[in-house]
């Protein structure tokens, strides 16, 4: 159970633990007989065989108010492709699976390429926009929700929490990003929201001008989540990410669109267990950092880069002008910050009971302050002009014939898969 203190310039929505399960079920299913839900899983091959995915598809199965499920399976050939589905054919909801590696769809994205209508790189962020232009294809969508695949604490209460808001009749939500803390088998996790992105945020806040846009990410108390809903008619109009930045690329997306009084945040669970990003060792950061330069790797390296430069575009696109000073200062801010919230984080680990162990957290401390002076320098001294990604609305009024196409693409893979097994 939690608080019901308001800070920032978006409503917090807590669970202060009024509401039966059963009775918020029901609230959710009358209202998704008005307002359609689709879900959007991005999936990894390499999710299919870990202890999170299926366990997750046995709950999703039980979810009767889910109208239909959408999932973007990266990295898979085609025998992956037909374990996928057979991992997802147990969903009773109708779904749809993405082979986003698959020939068709390649074709299809290889075409978009060629006017500029396709993300320039491959990652989370090309995945969820393949899925959101399957939604559009499909039509049936009132409200999206985007889920990662990777919990293994996933329970139907935590979905519900996270849509309601977007349901209720009354609210007038047009975004729902869920919180929680990150803790799993007595250790506190969340380093790169916890030793990264809110440091950042206020060392930001601290170097710059008063940013009505730094003080609207500050107000999320989980900013890296990757659970989050929306009215269909705001996910039509994303501009997505292709990187790690793309969590704060859909923030920034939707404080340009909307008025921070139609957006919220929801404690959805007292503990949420995600795969853990590792950690490198101390001996392995330049590797890690030369590994992931310019899109290679999947590092905390590459990830923090990511995040620091989607910020920086972010400022830049509200005005701010920065040079090398100002991310030496930046720096400089950082690491007084970080080195206070600490000690923070040490007595709430200490309190709760949590294993937090206190020299990792100072080396990854070093680890993201490298990250940052290097996505800074980068951001200044180099061609950091990047493409956005195409909206659907624009794809669909430049190419109609698009949607129908990626919707037959889908369509005719799943049917290959089929005919092959029954060969």
């Amino acid at each position: 159970m939690s608080d019901f203190f308001q800070n920032g310039i978006v409503t917090t929505l807590h669970d202060l633990g009024g509401r039966s399960e059963a009775s918020l079920a029901a609230a959710v299913a009358e209202q998704a007989q008005r307002l359609p839900l689709t879900l959007v899983l991005p999936c990894l091959h390499a999710e299919l065989r870990g202890p999170a995915l299926e366990p997750f598809v046995r709950q999703l199965a039980t979810i009767p108010w889910l109208n239909e499920i959408v999932i973007g399976l990266d990295r898979a050939d085609a025998a992956g492709f037909r374990e996928a589905l057979a991992l997802f054919s147990q969903l009773p909801q109708p779904h749809h699976l993405i082979w986003n590696d698959g020939p068709r769809v390649t074709a299809l994205i290889k075409d978009l390429g060629h006017q500029q209508l396709a993300p320039a790189e491959r990652g989370k962020g090309h995945n969820i926009w393949l899925c959101l232009g399957l939604v559009q294809a499909l039509g049936r969508a009132e409200v999206v929700a985007l889920h990662d695949c990777d919990v293994v604490s996933f329970t139907p209460r935590m979905l519900a929490r996270l849509v309601y808001p977007l349901l209720h009749p009354d609210s007038g939500f047009v975004f729902a990003k869920a919180y929680y803390p990150r803790i799993s088998a007595g250790v506190m996790y969340g380093r790169v929201s916890r030793l990264f992105v809110t440091p950042l945020l206020r060392a930001l806040r601290r170097c710059l001008p008063p940013s009505r846009y730094l003080e609207f990410l500050d107000s999320f108390r989980y900013p890296l989540a990757g659970e989050c809903a929306m009215r269909w008619s705001a996910a039509r109009r994303l501009h997505l990410p292709s990187d790690w930045g793309m969590e704060i690329g859909v923030l920034t997306e939707m404080f340009r669109d909307h008025s921070t009084r139609q957006l919220c945040q929801v404690d959805i669970a007292e503990a949420y267990d995600h795969k853990h990003q590792p950690f490198p060792p101390e001996t392995d950061h330049k590797a890690d950092h030369e590994t992931d330069h310019g899109g290679g790797g999947s590092g905390l390296g590459r990830m923090g880069r990511d995040i620091a430069l989607g910020l920086f575009r972010g400022l830049a696109a509200q005005g701010q002008v920065l040079d090398l000073a100002l991310v030496r200062s930046l720096a400089t801010a950082y690491q007084r910050i970080v080195l206070d919230l600490l000690d923070s984080h040490a007595a709430d680990a200490a309190l709760n009971g949590l294993r937090l162990d206190r020299g990792e957290e100072t080396r990854a401390v070093s680890f993201f302050a490298a990250c940052l002076l290097e996505a800074g320098r980068s951001f200044v001294q180099e061609d950091q002009l990047s493409r956005l990604t195409p909206t659907w609305d624009e794809v669909s009024q430049r190419r109609p014939e698009v949607l129908s196409r990626l919707a037959a693409a889908v369509a005719a893979d799943r049917a290959d898969r089929a005919d092959h097994a029954g060969a």
